[in-house]
């Protein structure tokens, strides 16, 4: 207790010091606070941008490659009134992936048909997608009730549907949609199950009608019965007739590491097979690998951009203090004469500009961890708040008053009592 007694006191002094000035002390701790809650604040958004985009491409499956159908260019298309176009992946694509690629667990197909669903009165634009019962171990999803497409619904070409928890919320807001039926385009389609959205419940708006961004899956056999490959769209006096046999192949890799290979693969069948490149692959790992890279600089820079704002408010605590020393130097001098040593001054500076740096850094946390979650409320934008940031933010905030106090506290120690004593 007698060792800690005088660090007290010094602590105490420079509180009472800075109380004496109340308005510049909080003005001087503004710069601190901003500087650390901007730190705080654009992490927790930049983070939880950065994590929305990472869990999108996971819910692609890390342990897939997608091949998707590309519409060629416009000027690579006839003139005349009518447009026929033959474009994309075919079902000889699949069959060479399924036997060829070794390490492969299955070949998924997608087709889109492009349809309005429809139920009583009700109308949205959900990607419609005519699949195979392996779609749902292949994309991970969860059926929420119900049951999803089986392999006696391929084979009859059944009339059933799986519905997203988007697009059955907003087609059937009131009941339960399994066992009802819903219109694709003039096709009835009985609802057989609802998975599981993407996104958290709370996310998802009640009544967003055409703009629903949710999918209906049907059997492919279904699909192909009912709507056929063809399709046609009336634009300016012509007619696009449009006919691909698959839209997307989903290939489920059975271990991650042959992912890479698979990718390369599939990119020389199809460049070989395909007289145009009228395909795409996309490989989820690698836009993985690659957004943690872009996420890992992007936090970099923001830190960079609210370190300044730090690095200025410490700035303005060394000249307030430096302004401080020269008011004080009758104070610094009677001190020294009554037997300080100038260690003692400097702790007491040092004191001071950690106490003002300490409180502007605690301030900022607070404020820092309120910005995001206002974002988020009013923006709906996610963001996360890591550990580390706001220990961080407070820790350099605490250091700053260290760095940029040692200046002024060692002008202040090193005066000459004797022309402390003399200064009016």
């Amino acid at each position: 207790m007698v060792v800690r007694s005088p660090f007290l006191r010094t602590v105490r002094l420079g509180i009472s010091s800075l109380l004496l000035h109340k308005l510049r002390s909080f003005l001087t701790t503004l710069g601190v606070l901003f500087g650390v809650a901007s730190v705080i604040a654009m992490l927790a958004v930049g983070e939880g941008a950065s994590e929305q985009a990472q869990e999108q491409i996971r819910q692609l499956g890390s342990q897939n490659v997608i091949l998707r159908s590309v519409k060629p260019p416009e000027d690579q298309q006839s003139n005349q009134e009518t447009r026929v176009l033959a474009y994309g992946l075919t079902d000889d694509d699949r069959a060479r992936a399924r036997l060829t690629f070794p390490g492969v667990r299955d070949v998924v197909p997608v087709m889109i048909i492009p349809e309005e669903v429809r139920h009583e009165d009700r109308m949205c634009r959900p990607r419609v997608l005519c699949t195979e019962p392996d779609y749902l171990s292949a994309t991970g999803r969860v059926l929420q009730s119900g049951r999803f497409l089986s392999e006696l619904d391929e084979q009859l070409e059944e009339p059933v549907c799986v519905l997203s928890f988007e697009v059955g919320r907003y087609l059937f807001p009131y009941e339960s949609p399994i066992g009802r039926r819903v219109r694709v385009g003039s096709e009835y389609f009985e609802v057989v199950g609802i998975l599981l959205p993407r996104v958290p419940i709370g996310q998802i708006p009640i009544d967003s009608g055409a703009e629903v961004s949710g999918d209906m899956m049907i059997p492919l056999a279904s699909g192909r019965r009912m709507f056929g490959t063809t399709q046609v769209k009336m634009r300016s006096g012509s007619r696009d007739i449009t006919e691909v046999d698959l839209h997307e192949m989903i290939i489920n890799v059975e271990r991650a590491v042959d992912v890479p290979m698979i990718a390369d693969a599939a990119r020389t069948m199809l460049d070989r097979e395909h007289r145009e490149k009228d395909w795409e692959v996309v490989v989820p790992l690698e836009l993985l690998l690659r957004a943690e890279e872009t996420k890992r600089i992007f936090n970099i820079v923001l830190g960079s951009i609210a370190g300044i704002s730090l690095l200025v408010g410490g700035i303005g605590i060394m000249n307030v203090m430096l302004a401080t020393v020269t008011e004080r130097t009758r104070e610094i001098g009677i001190r020294r004469a009554l037997g300080a040593k100038r260690r003692h001054i400097v702790i007491q500076f040092l004191v001071e500009t950690v106490v003002l740096s300490g409180f502007g850094g605690f301030a900022g946390v607070a404020l820092g961890l309120a910005i995001p979650a206002v974002v988020e409320a009013t923006a709906g934008m996610p963001t996360i708040v890591t550990p580390q940031a706001p220990t961080l933010a407070f820790l350099i905030s605490v250091g700053i008053g260290v760095v940029f106090g040692l200046y002024p506290a060692w002008r202040a120690a090193h005066m000459d009592p004797v022309e402390a004593l003399r200064h009016e």
